[in-house]
C-alpha cells in the first residue's frame, strides 16, 4: 500500500460521488486505490443535495434518462447508463442498506430522507474495498512524468500514481470544495474545456410585476425558452415558482444552463409559459366560451378553476390578464372574441423577461467542462493522456433535475473504475 511519496497504483482525486464510487468499484477490482480530497470530509456536495435529501438516481430507464442530456450527452452516456441503469443504481445502494423510495417526478431518495446516509454508504463501500482516503489533502497541480503522473498537494506534498482519475466536480456550490480546480489542469494539458457556467439555477428577472408574484407556484405548466429569433432551445414540463429574484423550481432551473449563457455572450432569450399544456388554443378557447354559459357572471378566474389543474392563485390571473390587456376582474361574459384570443395566447404563452441566473452559490451543478471528444465513452479514459480518466461533473455533460447529475457521475465512475480494474493491478516500483 504506496504511502505519499511512493508510486502508488490508482490515484483519484476528490472524494465526491463520483470519486467515492470508483474507488470502490476499482478497489474491488483488485486495484490498490488512495483518494485524496480538499476538504474535512468526504461527500460534502451529496450532504447538500436535495435539501439535505439527496435525489440520488430516477425511475427512467437508461435510454430514457440518457435522452434528457441532449442529443451530445446522449451519445455518450449510452454505454455509462446501459452498464450501470438507475435500476442497478438503486439496487446497489439497497445492499449498502440504504433503502430507498419513489418520489413524484421521476426522483428516487433514501427511505430516511437523509443525505448522511448516502455518503456514509459510499464512504464505507470505497473503504470496505480497500480503498484508502486521505481527507484536507487538495491538490495543487498535476502534471505526466515519464510513465506516471505527479500531483502535487496544496500542503506541498507530492504523489505518483500510475492512474490518475479526476474526481473533483465543477464550480457549483464552491463552498463545498468544489471551485473548478480541474479546468486548467486540463488546459495545462492541452486538452478542449468547454466555457463552465451555472446551471441548476434559479432566473433573475428585473421586471415588478414578476417579483410581485414571489411565492406563487404553478405545478402544472410548461416553459419553453426561445432563441430571439423565436426557435424553441428547450422546454420543460415541470413546477414554476416565482421569486423576489424571478423563476425557480425545475422548470426554470433545467432550463438556466442555456441563459447562463446567453448572459456571458448578450445574447437575448425569451421564457414563456404554458399553463394549460395539456389544452391545445382550440380547447383553451372552447372552455372560455363555455365558461360563459355559467350562472352569476362569475370572474374569469374563478370560472377556469374547473380546469384540470385546478384554478390559478389570483395574482396570477391578474399577471396573465395584465399581458392580455385585460383587467383582472374581468368576467366570463365580459369577453369578445379579440379579447378571448388575446387571453388563450397569454395563457398558452406568458413571456417572462429573464435576464440572468443567481449564480454559482446557488448552481446544483455546472454545465461545460471537460469536452466530451476528449474521452473514451466506454472507459472514461482520456484519448491523449495515458492513464488519466475524468468521471462526474467535471466533464461536459448537462442533465435535468431529477437525479440525473448522480447518476452520470455513478455511471461515469462505475465505467472508470472497471477500465482500471480490468487492466489489472499494476507492480508498483
Amino acid at each position: 500500500m504506496g504511502a505519499e511519496g511512493d508510486l502508488q497504483d490508482v490515484l483519484i482525486l476528490g472524494a465526491g460521488a463520483a470519486g467515492l464510487w470508483c474507488a470502490e468499484v476499482a478497489a474491488r477490482g483488485g486495484r490498490d486505490v488512495a483518494v485524496l480530497e480538499k476538504v474535512t470530509r468526504t461527500g460534502t456536495k451529496v450532504l447538500a443535495s436535495g435539501g439535505t435529501r439527496c435525489n440520488i438516481t430516477t425511475t427512467l430507464g437508461p435510454e430514457e434518462a440518457a435522452r434528457l442530456f441532449g442529443p451530445k450527452g446522449e451519445r455518450f452516456l449510452r454505454a455509462g447508463f446501459r452498464n450501470l441503469p438507475p435500476a442497478e443504481v438503486r439496487e446497489r445502494f439497497e445492499a449498502w442498506g440504504v433503502p430507498t423510495e419513489v418520489a413524484p417526478l421521476e426522483k428516487i431518495f433514501p427511505s430516511s430522507g437523509n443525505a448522511k446516509d448516502v455518503r456514509d454508504a459510499l464512504e464505507g463501500a470505497a473503504r470496505g474495498a480497500g480503498a484508502r482516503i486521505h481527507l484536507e489533502a487538495g491538490a495543487r497541480s498535476i502534471e505526466r512524468d515519464g510513465d506516471h503522473w505527479t500531483v502535487r498537494t496544496t500542503d506541498d506534498r507530492v504523489w505518483h500514481a500510475r492512474s490518475l482519475v479526476l474526481a473533483v466536480g465543477g464550480k457549483s456550490y464552491p463552498k463545498t470544495g468544489t471551485t473548478g480546480d480541474g479546468y486548467p489542469w486540463l488546459e495545462g494539458l492541452g486538452l478542449e474545456v468547454v466555457l463552465p457556467v451555472p446551471a441548476l439555477v434559479p432566473l433573475t428577472s428585473q421586471e415588478t410585476w414578476v417579483h410581485e408574484l414571489t411565492g406563487i407556484a404553478w405545478q402544472g405548466g410548461e416553459a419553453r425558452l426561445e432563441s430571439p429569433d423565436g426557435r424553441v432551445l428547450q422546454r420543460r414540463r415541470r413546477p414554476l415558482m416565482f421569486t423576489h429574484r424571478g423563476l425557480s423550481g425545475p422548470a426554470a432551473m433545467d432550463l438556466s444552463h442555456h441563459v447562463a449563457r446567453a448572459s456571458s455572450s448578450a445574447a437575448g432569450l425569451r421564457l414563456k409559459v404554458d399553463f394549460f399544456p395539456d389544452l391545445d388554443r382550440e380547447g383553451l378557447r372552447a372552455a372560455l366560451v363555455a365558461s360563459a354559459g355559467l350562472p352569476g357572471a362569475p370572474r374569469l378566474q374563478r370560472a377556469l378553476g374547473g380546469l384540470e389543474t385546478g384554478p390559478m392563485p389570483r395574482r396570477l390571473f391578474d399577471a396573465v390578464a395584465a399581458n392580455a390587456s385585460l383587467a383582472g376582474d374581468v368576467t366570463v361574459n365580459g369577453l369578445d372574441r379579440s379579447m378571448r384570443h388575446a387571453l388563450v395566447e397569454a395563457m398558452k404563452g406568458l413571456p417572462v423577461p429573464v435576464h440572468g441566473t443567481v449564480g454559482w452559490d446557488h448552481a446544483e451543478v455546472t454545465a461545460g467542462g471537460l469536452a466530451l471528444r476528449e474521452v473514451n465513452p466506454r472507459t472514461m479514459a482520456v484519448n491523449q493522456c495515458p492513464g488519466l480518466f475524468v468521471v462526474g461533473e467535471l466533464l461536459d455533460l448537462n442533465g435535468p433535475i431529477g437525479g440525473l447529475s448522480f447518476q452520470a457521475a455513478f455511471a461515469t465512475a462505475q465505467l472508470a473504475g472497471e477500465a482500471l480494474a480490468k487492466a489489472g493491478p499494476v507492480p508498483l516500483a
